[in-house]
């Protein structure tokens, strides 16, 4: 027998049972939430860029160690990580500024400590700066930190080391560079894995220049909505 068909009165059409809902912000928020990532830092300047990511499927717990060695920065991540559950655990460092054969090997160790505990290291030679570099170059040669912190202060008019490391700065780094048509986090990404794949099989304090930084970002586009992954 043939199915009924159900027909509406024009004159019903407006009324609120007929009406289509759309999605809750509540119901975003609670059934999309599924992730905790914990992200440890040596520096302000990381920390407020990570937080600035508009994320909605993930909750992100920044935290800045600054002042502690890499080693340690590791090791203060597993403790934290103990005592809570975290999908994802991922530590950020630079080489340090004084170069030298202890700050080489320590640099290697605290890679390999977190590689060990299964966390993941967005780590950087010679400095975090170079992500935000690339997001409008490409380099592959090695150059210290002063020549990011000069190109840097050039691109967004200002002296980075005076100005660049304060907070209110930082916390408008990621929209800077969302903003700014000369740049492309598209093309940064691109660029930083071309650097990473070409130099894997390096001891790590020999790869120069280097970002991982591109993996954490890349994994937190991820949770963007709206986003496309790259």
């Amino acid at each position: 027998m043939p199915k009924r068909k159900t027909y509406t009165k024009k004159t019903d059409i407006d009324r609120a049972w007929n009406k289509k809902k759309s999605p809750s912000q509540y119901a975003v928020d609670t059934l999309e939430m599924r992730k905790t990532f914990l992200i440890v830092c040596e520096g302000q300047t990381e920390k407020c860029y990570f937080k600035s990511f508009p994320v909605r499927t993930v909750k992100v717990e920044a935290i800045n160690l600054e002042g502690q060695s890499k080693l340690k920065l590791v090791e203060c991540a597993q403790e934290i990580a103990c005592g809570e559950e975290y999908d994802e655990v991922w530590c950020v460092f630079d080489m340090d500024d004084n170069k030298g054969q202890d700050q080489f090997q320590a640099f290697d160790n605290a890679i390999h400590k977190a590689h060990s505990l299964n966390f993941n290291v967005a780590y950087s030679n010679d400095a975090f700066e170079l992500w935000f570099y690339l997001h409008y170059h490409y380099t592959d040669t090695a150059h210290l930190r002063d020549f990011y912190y000069e190109r840097l202060s050039r691109l967004w008019n200002i002296n980075y080391v005076n100005d660049g490391k304060r907070y209110s700065f930082c916390t408008g780094i990621y929209d800077k560079l969302k903003n700014d048509n000369r740049a492309s986090q598209q093309q940064a990404i691109a660029r930083a894995e071309k650097l990473f794949l070409d130099q894997q099989d390096k001891p790590f304090h020999e790869q120069n220049p280097v970002t991982a930084v591109y993996q954490l970002v890349r994994t937190l586009n991820q949770h963007i909505l709206g986003e496309r992954v790259l």
